[in-house]
């Protein structure tokens, strides 16, 4: 009961310091996310503290003391089973990522160990668990025995993130959630690292997004989060590495659970979209090069196009989709994906380009549709969604089909007709179009 009441009377302190804008010593940092987790620190006091850090920020040290803070509230993983790198990627969600079902199996083909664990989509994003469960009978809750057992035998486990791993950044984040606090850069810093590490990895790739339709808008402050997430990646002992990516319009064709795994497995038969593939293959020869098999990003690419095209990641995914319970088939034959029966197709009003695909307004159509959720607990329909057929620059005369809604009820395709509609913007002038990598930051 001492360190208790000892504990109860600190906090306070700690939160004007910082609200001073002083600095937290690394015990006083674990001392708070220890107490948070046994309740001796209450939730007001940590919301208090995480209001006074979005306002006056923290140093990198004590981005890394939090984090690892929040690493060690629960279970670390071990992966002394698997003698191969072991390597992850996290993207910060962008409409349309279905990036990681394609990237996994081609970096496992190419000899490098993939711990994948993922989220769940909430909001206008998708997540790649719902995704993966588009695939009948494809389980995503191993557990870290499983886990660890099939990552040592086939070098890949596409997974959720269990309860015992990092839970105080899970109890953290709900209260970030409700008091206006989720966009501050080190608390996604350590909450994004303090998961990523207790994996037991070597290396960390980092997809974040910048644009209409991710959760930064602006160059800058993707650039900050991701300098900032390589840098307390870094100090905290691991080689991380970032990608500033194009989140302006949606990846691909496709935006709902079973369209974008189709279109993920189409990439491993050596087709799929070409910004898909752009952004699969770049990350893919990243994660290569931060595990040390690969020198130089040419011959980084040069060994994921030959998983590819020598059908070495497509044979890795029937294995990782077999391991997992899914059914194998689906691998070979992606159409076979079950897609809902009411649709409305969208057709353009006039001739012209396409000027504009808003991301963020078809990520929430396609939640609308049940695609997505905008509560943890509500469920989603692995059918519903929409498919493009164009995307930007592309020219269309009046008629031209441009998207397609599916949806298990006949109201809410009505209902996100008009949302669809409005997504797209025709002009009479072809707007300038740029890769989907923007820079790669190292340092």
């Amino acid at each position: 009961m001492a360190r208790k009441k000892r504990q109860a009377l600190q906090v306070p302190e700690l939160i004007v310091r910082k609200r001073e804008g002083g600095q937290l010593s690394e015990q006083e940092i674990r001392d708070v996310v220890a107490g948070f987790m046994d309740g001796s620190v209450a939730d007001y006091q940590m919301s208090a503290l995480a209001m006074a850090v979005y306002f006056r920020g923290m140093s990198f040290e004590e981005t890394v003391a939090m984090t690892l803070a929040m690493r060690d509230s629960g279970k670390v993983v071990s992966l002394d089973n698997v003698d191969a790198p072991k390597v992850d990627k996290h993207s910060t969600g962008g409409v349309g990522d279905k990036v990681s079902i394609c990237l996994a199996p081609i970096v496992a083909a190419c000899g490098v160990a993939v711990p994948m664990m993922s989220g769940r989509g909430l909001g206008h994003t998708g997540g790649t668990l719902d995704k993966l469960e588009a695939i009948p009978g494809f389980r995503v809750d191993l557990s870290v025995r499983e886990f660890r057992a099939q990552l040592g035998k086939i070098g890949c486990a596409l997974i959720g993130q269990t309860g015992d791993l990092a839970p105080a950044d899970k109890r953290l984040y709900a209260l970030r959630d409700v008091t206006g606090t989720v966009e501050s850069i080190p608390l996604i810093t350590s909450s994004i690292l303090s998961k990523k590490l207790a994996e037991g990895i070597d290396s960390l790739v980092l997809d974040v997004k910048v644009g209409r339709g991710a959760f930064m808008k602006t160059e800058s402050h993707a650039r900050e989060l991701a300098r900032c997430l390589v840098r307390v990646g870094r100090l905290a002992g691991k080689r991380v590495s970032a990608l500033l990516t194009d989140m302006h319009t949606p990846i691909g064709y496709t935006i709902g659970n079973a369209l974008e795994t189709t279109e993920a497995l189409e990439v491993l038969h050596g087709q799929g979209p070409n910004d898909l593939q752009e952004l699969t293959f770049e990350l893919a020869a990243e994660m290569l090069r931060s595990a040390g098999v690969s020198k130089t990003r040419a011959q980084a690419l040069r060994r994921v196009e030959l998983a590819v095209r020598d059908g070495a990641a497509l044979q890795k995914m029937r294995q990782i989709v077999e391991a997992q319970g899914g059914d194998p088939g689906v691998v070979d034959e992606p159409d076979r994906l079950a897609v809902a029966r009411h649709r409305s197709t969208i057709k353009a009003r006039s001739n012209g380009y396409v000027t504009e695909i808003d991301p963020l307004e078809l990520g929430y159509a396609s939640m609308g549709l049940g695609a997505g959720r905008s509560r943890a607990e509500d469920a989603v329909d692995p059918g519903a969604g929409i498919r493009l057929y164009v995307q930007l620059g592309d020219r269309v005369r009046t008629g031209d089909e441009l998207a397609t809604l599916y949806a298990s009820e006949r109201a809410r395709v009505r209902g996100g007709a008009d949302r669809v509609a409005a997504s797209f913007r025709i002009g009479k002038r072809r707007p300038a179009t740029r890769s989907r990598i923007i820079e790669t930051i190292r340092r």
